[in-house]
């Protein structure tokens, strides 16, 4: 049986990785955030961790911000966890550069113990909305026809499917939009970048166009410019928490198992359209 074809170039995305890194205006502000948003989940979560694990490629950020000293994993095809090794792991904006992404979660899911927690943060599918619309718009009227700029990325409904479809228990997906603003769309770009979020699509031109990107900034800065003077940038960041399978966790009631009708807990009288 042949392996779908990879959506995503591996070996780009890290030299664009390595690079962003070795950035004198390295942006990494978005892992801050995102971060931040992380600690404040696992605040909420009545639990003390001993054996945290972080996944991604900014481990410096993620676990100062985390307050973890634990073990890191770079988002490899195969991530070097052992299994049930872990009673959390964090995964930092990575997964929507995944080429198997339900692979992924599985092999989080292996690397934790019974009823350890899994928190994966990553883009969602309304990010860059605005540069995606531009440069289809751009490339349609100077190329005549449009190429992949911006990866594809999941719908919260959809992400938080596959959660369940990876084994985890209490599975929850939920969303936060960051709105920034940019002076020009060139400087947006420039941060993405220095963000290491630069194109990676292994069906991606090669060559931009000059025309091209003086279009697609044209288009934008006439669409999307604020009352401030500068352009804005969506980018929605969804959260993915989920835990290994555990005999002690709490589970739905079977349908039907209902001792009391939803009309009795309001305190109201139960109308029946078929009488």
């Amino acid at each position: 049986m042949k392996s779908p074809a990879k959506l995503f170039d591996t070996h780009a995305l890290q030299l664009h990785r390595a690079r962003a890194l070795k950035s004198a205006n390295t942006a990494m502000f978005l892992h801050e955030f995102a971060a931040d948003c992380t600690h404040e989940r696992l605040q909420d979560v009545n639990r003390t961790f001993t054996k945290p694990a972080f996944v991604g490629w900014t481990p410096d950020i993620w676990q100062k911000t985390l307050g973890w000293t634990g073990a890191t994993a770079p988002d490899a095809e195969i991530i070097d966890l052992k299994p049930q090794a872990h009673d959390v792991i964090v995964n930092g904006l990575t997964l929507h550069w995944a080429n198997d992404l339900v692979g992924q979660l599985v092999q989080m899911r292996g690397a934790l113990r019974p009823d350890g927690l899994m928190i994966a943060a990553m883009f969602g599918g309304q990010t860059l909305q605005e540069l995606r619309i531009a440069f289809a718009e751009a490339e349609a009227r100077i190329e005549g026809g449009i190429s992949p700029r911006i990866i594809p990325m999941g719908e919260i409904r959809d992400l938080g499917g596959l959660l369940q479809r990876a084994g985890f228990a209490l599975p929850v997906a939920d969303s936060i939009t960051l709105n920034v603003e940019y002076d020009t769309p060139i400087h947006l770009m420039n941060d993405l970048r220095n963000m290491g979020e630069a194109n990676a699509l292994c069906g991606r031109r090669r060559v931009l166009k000059r025309e091209t990107l003086a279009m697609a900034a044209e288009v934008y800065s006439s669409n999307y410019t604020k009352s401030s003077g500068r352009i804005g940038a969506t980018f929605e960041f969804v959260f993915l928490t989920g835990w290994a399978p555990s005999e002690d966790q709490q589970k739905p009631l079977r349908p039907g198992s209902a001792q009391q009708s939803l009309a009795d807990a309001l305190g109201t009288t139960e109308y029946n359209a078929d009488k």
